[in-house]
């Protein structure tokens, strides 16, 4: 949604793009420090970036699938109207501490 490719992503995070090919195809759980790290790269609270992540088993409501595509929406609201405040993609996000 941000239009970044994975290693673009990867950069921004301090992470290989590898980690974040396997977080994005679920192979993979990130610590709450990697997703720290994800939404302050791409500029979007952390309560939406967990919203598009969750899978619908994980929403206990009766409509999951509306939830989804709202969160989605606000997602792209926020993405289209960051040519304001752009990513800053030659800044690099602090890497993570052990």
């Amino acid at each position: 949604m941000a239009g970044l490719q994975q290693k673009e992503l990867a950069v921004l995070v301090g992470l290989d793009s590898s980690h974040i090919s396997l977080i994005e195809k679920g192979k993979r759980k990130p610590s709450v420090g990697t997703l720290d790290l994800l939404c302050r790269a791409l500029e979007i609270p952390s309560h939406l970036f967990m919203l598009l992540g969750a899978e619908r088993n994980d929403l206990n409501i009766a409509a999951p699938a509306q939830v989804q595509r709202a969160a989605e929406s606000l997602a792209h609201l926020l993405f289209e109207n960051a040519s304001e405040y752009p990513i800053r993609r030659s800044r690099k996000a602090p890497r993570q501490r052990s």
